[in-house]
């Protein structure tokens, strides 16, 4: 069992590559074996086959179905493995070329080392894939989802979803950012302070519908930002907590303003200041999430429902969400700009420093 989960974040790297890899070849591998990648594509990413048969006289789709049929039960890591091995067997058997080049660039190309990300059904994906770490946001990571919103505006796809690799949607900040590297502490204060800022303000301004795919546990500014997001789905295992005065630190993701606005003020203070945990039933109940799904049909349930959404016209459904932030969008500006100045005092302050000094040495007995 703990093999297979650690190997997973190497699969799904290998799977990515793989798809790249996919549309890199030179040579039209043959009906036969496309269905074979077709349908370990669907086991991979969807499960078993779960649609209805198609009519006979609908050769083409029928031909699909019954090649993911086919595959029965395998899981999905399995189907991932596969597909990945059969990939790399065409790649092989076109022998030396200019694909691995391709690849490499494709892959370099979108410079992410922190995230997943990909295009597909018109749906946009970023993938937090720090599984290692619960999905922890370092500084770089910070920069690497805000250039990934910024790609995800301009692209094609009608929605874009942020979701977490493994068992973790996101732990919240990897407190590592607050150790110091150079500079004093409010030179530090001040960057982190900046990064915040804009990186909510990335949040604040995304012109398509963003949904959170909340496939575990969240924590601190995962949690917070969620009231910038148009839908938010979560597994009945996810929990949301954003523990602010364990660590001498403050709201942020524009929360001080959104929590209250959804839930009312005695509860957001519950959760802001008193460090109250959710479990995702009592989040949908005060308005935080959209839905809670079962654990075992999470993943395939979220996906057909919002593969379905991405069918609607494009420009409808932006203009739409334009129009519903416009009217507090300079409110919004301004919560984020007196968060980010009351956090930039919070992590010059002894009273920070101490708590997330106790909180390293709590962790350092484990």
């Amino acid at each position: 069992m703990s093999a297979d989960v650690s190997r997973e974040p190497e699969v799904t790297a290998q799977f990515e590559q793989a798809k790249v890899k996919l549309s890199a070849l030179r040579n039209d591998p043959g009906n036969e074996v496309k269905l074979k990648v077709y349908a370990l594509f669907k086991q991979a990413t969807q499960g078993p086959c779960n649609t209805a048969k198609p009519g006979m006289l609908d050769f083409v789709n029928k031909a699909k179905w019954d090649a993911w049929k086919s595959l029965g039960s395998i899981s999905q890591e399995e189907a991932r493995q596969q597909y990945c091995d059969l990939i790399g067997s065409l790649v092989e058997a076109e022998g030396p070329s200019t694909t691995e080049e391709a690849v490499t660039s494709t892959v370099s190309g979108a410079a992410y080392k922190t995230l997943l990300v990909n295009t597909e059904d018109d749906i946009t994906t970023i993938k937090l894939n720090r599984p290692a770490k619960k999905n922890a946001i370092t500084n770089e990571m910070y920069n690497e989802i805000i250039a990934a919103l910024e790609q995800a505006a301009k692209d094609d796809s009608v929605i874009t979803v942020i979701t977490g690799a493994g068992d973790f949607y996101c732990s919240g900040n990897d407190l590592t950012n607050f150790q110091l590297q150079h500079g004093s502490v409010e030179e530090m204060a001040k960057r982190g302070g900046e990064l915040l800022r804009k990186y909510v303000r990335a949040y604040i301004d995304f012109p398509k519908p963003l949904v959170a795919v909340v496939n575990g546990p969240a924590v601190g500014i995962s949690v917070t930002l969620l009231g910038l997001f148009d839908l938010v789905y979560a597994t009945e295992r996810a929990t949301f907590h954003t523990p602010f005065s364990q660590l001498g630190q403050s709201a942020e993701g524009c929360s001080s303003y959104t929590f209250p606005k959804m839930m009312g003020t005695a509860k957001a203070s519950e959760i802001l200041l008193f460090n109250k945990k959710l479990t995702a039933v009592k989040a949908c109940e005060l308005g935080l999430v959209t839905e809670v799904f079962p654990d075992s049909s999470f993943q395939s349930e979220v996906w057909t429902r919002l593969k379905t959404y991405a069918k609607l016209p494009r420009n409808s459904l932006a203009f739409s969400k334009q129009l519903i932030r416009s009217v507090e969008k300079e409110h919004l500006y301004a919560v984020n700009d007196a968060e980010v100045e009351c956090l930039i005092g919070r992590w010059m302050s002894d009273e920070c420093f101490n708590a997330i000094m106790s909180f390293f040495q709590a962790k350092a007995k484990l």
